[in-house]
Formats: C-alpha cells, sequence, structure tokens
C-alpha cells in the first residue's frame, strides 16, 4: 500500500549544481586543479557539477585522465552533468570548410562527455554576416553536431553568450530551424549584452528560451545586504523558469570580483535555496 504522504509528497522546486567557471580564477592561478574540482563541489555541499572544457587542459583526449576524473566525482557521489564547450572554432564560420572543422572538433567533447555520464555539452552560435545568414550557418553547424551527439544520446545546448546569441529570439529561431529534439538551449540569467554594447532584456530572453532548455545558468555577480543578486531579481527569474514546467538542475555560476569567489558561490547558493524554500511553501 501506497503511504499518502508519500504520494503527494511534491517534487523538489529545482536542484542545484556548480558550474566550473565559478571558479575560474582559482583554476587559471593554479590554486585550484580541474581534477580536484568535484572535491569543491562536494565541500560546498553541491553534488552535481558543469564543466568547462577549457580547464582540462592538454589532458583533454587522455583517457585515464578522464577515468582518473570519474572516479573521483563517482566517490564523492558527484554527477557531471555537462561540458561547457569554448575554444573550438565557430559552428556558424562563413567558410564551409572552417564550419566544418569546428563542429567536427567537438566531437571529443561529445565523446568525453558520454563517458563521464553528462547529459550535454554546451556550444556557442559564434558566426557573422547578416541576422539571416548567421541563423542558416549556425543551425547548419548545429544540425551536424547534434545528429553525431544523437547517436550516444546526448544533447547539444546552446547558450547565450554574446553577439546574436544574446538576442533571445534570434536564438530560438535557430533552435527551430535545427529542428533536432537533442538540440537545445541552456538559458544564462546575465550574458544579454549584444555585439553594439546594447542589452536585450534578460527576462524576456529567459522566457523565450525556457520552451527549449535543458540545462540553467543562474549568473551572479554582486549581492545586497539582504544577500539578493543586484543585477538580476532571482525570483523573478526562477518563476519564468519553473513556469516552463522545468524543475532540473539549476548551475551556480559566479562571476564577480567582490565577495571572492568562494564567498560568491555561498552567497548564490543561500539565494536558491531560499527562493526554493519560499516557492515550495507559496500557493502562488
Amino acid at each position: 500500500m501506497t503511504n499518502s504522504s508519500t504520494a503527494t509528497q511534491k517534487k523538489p522546486t529545482f536542484q542545484i549544481s556548480l558550474a566550473e567557471w565559478s571558479l575560474h580564477r582559482a583554476l587559471e592561478s593554479g590554486k585550484l586543479d580541474h581534477m580536484d574540482f568535484p572535491k569543491a563541489s562536494h565541500d560546498f555541499g553541491i553534488n552535481a557539477i558543469e564543466l568547462v572544457n577549457t580547464f582540462f587542459k592538454t589532458k583533454k583526449q587522455d583517457q585515464p585522465y578522464l577515468t582518473e576524473f570519474k572516479k573521483r566525482a563517482d566517490d564523492l557521489g558527484i554527477k557531471t552533468l555537462l561540458i561547457m564547450c569554448d575554444h573550438e572554432g565557430a559552428i556558424g564560420d562563413a567558410n564551409s570548410t572552417e564550419r566544418i572543422k569546428a563542429v567536427e572538433n567537438h566531437y571529443k567533447w561529445v565523446e568525453a562527455a558520454k563517458f563521464l555520464g553528462c547529459h550535454s555539452i554546451r556550444v556557442n552560435a559564434h558566426s557573422s554576416g547578416t541576422p539571416e545568414e548567421q541563423a542558416d550557418r549556425v543551425s547548419e553547424g548545429l544540425h551536424k553536431l547534434s545528429e553525431f551527439a544523437a547517436k550516444v544520446g546526448l544533447n547539444v545546448l546552446v547558450e547565450n553568450h554574446g553577439g546574436l546569441s544574446s538576442n533571445g529570439g534570434w536564438l530560438v529561431s535557430v533552435i527551430k530551424k535545427v529542428n533536432l529534439s537533442n538540440c537545445g538551449t541552456l538559458p544564462d540569467f546575465g550574458n544579454f549584452k549584444l555585439a553594439d554594447g546594447t542589452l536585450y532584456d534578460r527576462y524576456q530572453g529567459v522566457t523565450e528560451m525556457m520552451p527549449f532548455a535543458k540545462a540553467v545558468s543562474a549568473k551572479s555577480q554582486e549581492f545586497d545586504s539582504n544577500g539578493n543578486e543586484l543585477r538580476t531579481d532571482y525570483r523573478r527569474m526562477m518563476r519564468i523558469v519553473l513556469d516552463a514546467g522545468y524543475h532540473s538542475y539549476v548551475g551556480i555560476e559566479y562571476g564577480g570580483e567582490d565577495p571572492n569567489e568562494h564567498e560568491g558561490i555561498l552567497a548564490t547558493k543561500k539565494l536558491l535555496e531560499k527562493i526554493a524554500a519560499e516557492f515550495a511553501t507559496s500557493k502562488a
């Protein structure tokens, strides 16, 4: 017989993960090694992580290195959710040869992500030309990469990460053009600066991207005396996320300088936990 209280128990409002970029200063200075990132996340009380490919350094294609990383994460009960991929070429390059090369440069990360137990890789929608030309080129590159990733059961996600990709409407049009179920978005709360320096409305952008989201980045920079993020209304943003039916991992991605990385991660975690508790008890 099913316990009635168990049957009616609500699922978590959302779960919290830690993006490796939150510790990029420690990683870049050598104070923290990529191999020790699972332990760092464990010490923060966070059991899921999102990696950045550039911190793998020269060992990125070394199977023993990946095996050791996976063992360290598994031993601590840390889930590896995705790999954020940068500096592998423009998936929407105007030159078709370079575009194909950029796509194929990502194959090794798809394979690494699969081995580590990830559900996705995150890529950038970089290109050049008119918005229409860029949409055609990026969608072509994404389609080819997503077809490759589908063979091993992985998703290819695009983040709003500067240029036209920070225009939520444009990015969604690209995802629709790709028209593959494993090609989606990774909305970031803060990356909405367009190429001309203007800012796209972050709430509109996240609202547009959420129907295609398979991960979410909670970008944070600075906090007020009450622990609220100064650049983003987290309650408003998380309501957008939840109203889209998303209840999976929301990744802490602290990018500020004051407080330091350790304190910034803890402040973001505390804020997200507070909002989760508020939403769980709210009837709204």
